[in-house]
């Protein structure tokens, strides 16, 4: 199976085809795998339910992460992923439209790498998409096997 360079996890659709819009310009969409719910995205990264057919040792580069998601929020799903050694390492950036300091404080304690609130206007959306996209996938290095198999 093809390797996805960007797990995004986004329950509305709005949001949705507005970030992928922004990804188009600089990576491939096909390099875009979309999630809908806290559940989904376990079972995309450990290969089950409907995705028992992915390689689960083929992490994405990083998962954009909503908090306010069906199923299991964001901090549920953060939680989750840290707590095992197969995605232990795997780069978080939570992308949300909450501004609560709890929210942030949480995300961080729980281990996300990074906490981006969505700007409400479209261009200032787009902008940083692209920019997370860019550093995550092109500034940011990581290495060949992940951090707990060293």
């Amino acid at each position: 199976m093809v390797r996805k360079s960007i797990l995004l996890a986004e329950d509305d659709r709005n949001d949705e085809l507005l970030t992928l819009r922004a990804l188009r310009k600089g990576i491939d969409p096909a390099d875009v795998a979309v999630v809908r719910d806290g559940a989904a995205v376990l079972d995309y990264l450990f290969a089950a339910g409907e995705y028992t057919e992915r390689d689960a040792s083929d992490l994405p580069r990083v998962l954009l992460l909503d908090l306010k998601m069906p199923k299991l929020n964001g901090h549920e799903v953060i939680e989750r992923l840290r707590a095992d050694k197969r995605t232990r390492d795997l780069p978080i950036v939570v992308l949300t439209s909450s501004d609560l300091d709890r929210d942030m404080a949480q995300s961080y304690r729980l281990g996300a790498n990074s906490y981006v609130q969505k700007p409400v206007d479209s261009e200032k959306f787009r902008q940083a998409v692209e920019q997370l996209a860019s550093y995550w996938l092109r500034v940011n290095r990581i290495p060949r096997q992940s951090l707990s198999q060293v």
